[in-house]
């Protein structure tokens, strides 16, 4: 099945997954319901249209690691908030967590071409502005990248797991590129995690709260999903392709 490949880079991300109140949390790469959110964002769907969002939420997401982020910190104040019984308002101290300096490859496959086709055009003409979590955190380049080896495109005939293996490294630091380019006698030794959409009947799967059945502000609602963690090798192909 095609796959379309997205490249999620900025200086700061945040990928919330139980943040609620005072706490909020960020998981350490992108959730499912944050990129549909962005995908929703890119198409101009709004957050109440709950057959449009669960369409998306139908594509097999995978997502490679080419950078682990920083988990970071910071507070921030809130007016005006309400207690309990709707009164008192008060203000707030809040927590909020996000991830700095992480670098991912995000991949959707589905049969539904003209979806991957459509999502494409979204994505360098989006309705709304497009960010990673938080309005200010906005990419720091182009999301769709281009293919495999060879390729020129954003969108791959290759299913999930391969675009995740063969895809260019998409470090475009110069010191960390030189760090692990390859030579004749060593060859790159570093492994990118990843997390890929799983049958829930599988062996070894992770269970996480984060399929969006509905965006609507007072009524989001969530499904679980099974996912798979692995680690595929950063070879020298990979290396030498990268920032191609």
């Amino acid at each position: 099945m095609p796959t379309l490949l997205m490249c999620f880079d900025a200086p700061l991300q945040s990928w919330g997954t139980r943040s609620q109140f005072n706490s909020r949390d960020t998981a350490t790469e992108p959730t499912k319901s944050g990129v549909v959110g962005l995908l929703a964002a890119a198409l101009g769907i709004p957050q109440d249209a709950d057959e449009d969002i669960q369409h998306l939420a139908t594509l097999r997401m995978g997502v490679r690691v080419d950078r682990e982020g920083i988990v970071e910190s910071d507070f921030h104040t809130v007016q005006n908030v309400p207690n309990t019984a709707g009164k008192n308002h008060r203000t707030a101290v809040t927590k909020r967590f996000y991830l700095a300096d992480a670098l991912f490859l995000v991949a959707l496959e589905t049969e539904d071409t003209p979806l991957l086709h459509r999502l494409q055009d979204a994505l360098h003409r989006p309705h709304w502005p497009l960010y990673f979590g938080r309005k200010a955190f906005v990419p720091a380049r182009p999301l769709p990248t281009h293919g495999l080896p060879g390729e020129h495109q954003p969108i791959t005939p290759h299913p999930l797991a391969q675009a995740l293996t063969l895809h260019p490294w998409l470090e475009n630091q110069p010191h960390l590129r030189a760090r692990h380019r390859p030579t004749p006698d060593e060859p790159a030794q570093m492994w990118l995690r990843t997390i890929t959409d799983a049958d829930p009947l599988a062996l070894d799967v992770e269970l996480r709260h984060d399929h969006p059945l509905s965006f609507r502000p007072q009524h989001r609602t969530y499904a679980p999903r099974a996912v798979q963690i692995s680690h595929v090798p950063l070879t020298p192909a990979m290396v030498s392709n990268a920032g191609a």
